[in-house]
């Protein structure tokens, strides 16, 4: 049995602040020796069922908050453009994810989708991107579009989801080193002191 320190990951690609986080993995698993699990979410879902808002609900909280992350992905030296198609719906992306996360080509997948979304300002919802995207990931569009349509990995996200409110999530991304929760992708050196004591 493996001693390997696991922590959850909790995240949507419309999140801005999860790409950052997204960006900064390699970096935490190597520091810590630790094992990143990752869990799509459906953020609006959260939102929903945790009574919460998206911050550019409050225009001077949104126009700060991405010159916010725009100096963090400076600090931490990866590219990131604000999407102007934003908001835009995740739902097809993480089903995708979702159903895909234990495929060799997950992180693949995951990178293709936030490169899209915060690096190129793409809308990942046009066919012809998604099809771009799953095929860099090794996917077959077909079997992507299968499971986009499979009720069974509908009722997954919305579990995953339902699990992550139940656990106290309320945005994204967020962190749990066992019971220990962690918002936002600024709280990183917390999820490594928690996994280094």
């Amino acid at each position: 049995m493996s001693n390997k320190k696991l922590v959850d990951f909790f995240f949507d690609i419309v999140s801005p602040a999860s790409y950052l986080a997204w960006t900064q993995i390699p970096k935490l698993e190597a520091q810590t020796g630790a094992e990143v699990i990752y869990r799509p979410m459906f953020l609006p879902g959260v939102f929903e069922k945790a009574g919460n808002d998206t911050p550019i609900t409050v225009p001077a909280k949104a126009k700060w908050i991405f010159e916010d992350f725009k100096r963090f992905a400076k600090r931490y030296d990866v590219p990131f453009v604000m999407n102007e198609k934003f908001p835009l719906s995740s739902v097809y992306a993480m089903r995708g994810l979702n159903n895909f996360r234990h495929h060799a080509g997950f992180k693949k997948l995951g990178d293709e989708f936030y490169k899209a979304m915060w690096v190129q300002n793409e809308d990942i919802n046009d066919p012809k991107i998604v099809i771009r995207m799953v095929s860099e990931a090794g996917i077959a569009p077909e079997e992507y579009q299968s499971a986009m349509n499979n009720p069974d990995n509908k009722k997954a996200l919305m579990d995953v989801t339902q699990e992550a409110v139940a656990r106290g999530v309320f945005g994204a991304p967020t962190f749990f080193v066992a019971d220990e929760m962690h918002f936002g992708q600024d709280r990183m050196n917390f999820v490594a002191e928690a996994l280094l004591r």
